[in-house]
């Protein structure tokens, strides 16, 4: 479903109180799930922004089939859980609207512009966080322990989210990669390890599944917004503190939980508030598991960006992140030192006489991208061009290193 100015303005108008009219909209970085914009409109009181999350391409949920391995819950009951959220002391944007199908723009929901960071990388490294950082393990661990806390038979979410014991959640994760047709055997090793340590004895509750940095906004003082609940099924609670533990989502930080605190502050924050011990043999198969999911749901980004209605450079990126995960779970399960392969660019480009080489030429166009696109663009345009700015590096990683990696297999 298409989404034009005048579309947009008509639901803005009946929906959000005092709107006069839509200024402008604009879709931003990151989303590669999920479509969100900014929207700027004046109202009665002044200019006011807006955030809309939309499905991919504005498609309807009743217009796709059904796919019984996902169970994701849909953008109408992401807009109901962030209602009930706010309920219970968890900090969430205020929904405006969701959208209907009269609506003619597709599956998604319209809410309050939060100012903050989310960006996960901002959020470990950059200076004005630095007050934050020691104490947001225990938020963390606060805020997901008043999530599960959510009654998921309250009449806006009852019979509406899927149930996923943890067996089934390992099973499916599985069966998307195999029906992706690429052999990976760290992948087919740590499913069977996980269906063989796998534990049933848990009470279940709302499980967020995709709490972790970068998917809540905070400003210098405190999180003030958990944002997409897209994954959100019952389930094993420890799955969330698992997640947020998963190494993708340090940003390159030895700090285990988002790359900005230790797990005694995270368990502290959660004991707190739930009243229940963390047991950390728990949260470490489900930190395997996320590495292991996070592996898989690279490859499916590939695959969408292949043969999926919005193909991006986002998605192909992602999607050659798939290794990482397995090494992650190399890391948690067979742990122990690694040789450095690393070889120098010189050692490299041995043989090669041709000027400029290869990696000459691709380290050029980074610097291009970097130096000067960066600077000369905004918004999505920008998010993008620096995205593609990395899959250039990432192209001439592999080109030095992969001769190196290949000679160790064989040894």
């Amino acid at each position: 479903m298409k989404l034009t100015h005048e579309s947009l303005e008509v639901i803005l108008k009946t929906s959000v109180p005092g709107c006069q009219s839509l200024v402008s909209f604009e879709r931003l970085s990151g989303g590669a799930s999920q479509e969100t914009y900014r929207i700027t409109v004046e109202t009665s009181a002044g200019t006011e922004l807006l955030a809309m999350r939309r499905a991919v391409g504005g498609t309807f949920r009743a217009d796709k089939p059904a796919d019984p391995q996902l169970r994701q819950p849909g953008l109408d009951i992401e807009a109901a859980l962030m209602k009930a959220a706010v309920g219970h002391g968890v900090p969430a944007p205020k929904v405006h609207h969701i959208l209907t199908r009269d609506d003619g723009i597709g599956d998604g929901f319209i809410m309050e512009w939060l100012e903050g960071e989310a960006l996960g990388t901002h959020i470990v490294r950059n200076e004005e966080y630095a007050q934050l950082r020691p104490r947001l393990a225990y938020e963390c661990g606060k805020a997901i322990a008043r999530i599960h806390a959510i009654d998921v038979n309250r009449p806006e979410l009852k019979g509406r989210l899927g149930h996923t014991s943890p067996t089934d959640f390992i099973q499916q994760t599985w069966q998307r990669y195999k029906d992706i047709g690429v052999p990976q055997p760290m992948l087919d090793y740590v499913g069977r390890w996980l269906l063989i340590n796998v534990d049933q004895d848990f009470t279940p509750t709302l499980v967020h599944n995709d709490f972790r940095n970068g998917n809540f906004m905070v400003d210098q003082h405190e999180i003030i917004g958990v944002l997409d609940w897209e994954l959100a099924h019952i389930g094993d609670p420890m799955r969330d503190l698992g997640w947020i533990c998963t190494n993708a989502w340090r940003f390159g930080s030895d700090l285990p939980v988002g790359g900005f605190g230790q797990y005694k502050d995270l368990f502290r924050g959660y004991e707190e508030i739930s009243g229940q011990t963390v047991d950390p043999e728990k949260v470490r198969f489900w930190e395997v598991f996320g590495c292991f999911w996070w592996s898989v749901t690279c490859m499916t980004m590939a695959e969408m960006h292949r043969a999926g209605p919005d193909p991006s450079v986002e998605r192909a990126m992602i999607g050659r992140r798939a290794s990482e995960g397995q090494i992650d779970c190399v890391d948690l399960l067979i742990p122990g030192d690694l040789p450095n392969t690393l070889v120098s660019p010189e050692a490299a480009a041995h043989g090669n006489l041709d000027l400029p080489r290869a990696d000459e030429l691709l380290a050029a166009t980074e610097k291009f991208l970097r130096d000067d696109a960066l600077g000369a663009t905004q918004g999505r345009t920008n998010f993008l061009t620096r995205v593609s700015a990395n899959v250039l590096g990432l192209i001439r990683r592999e080109q030095q290193l992969l001769p190196a990696y290949r000679d160790y297999e064989q040894q």
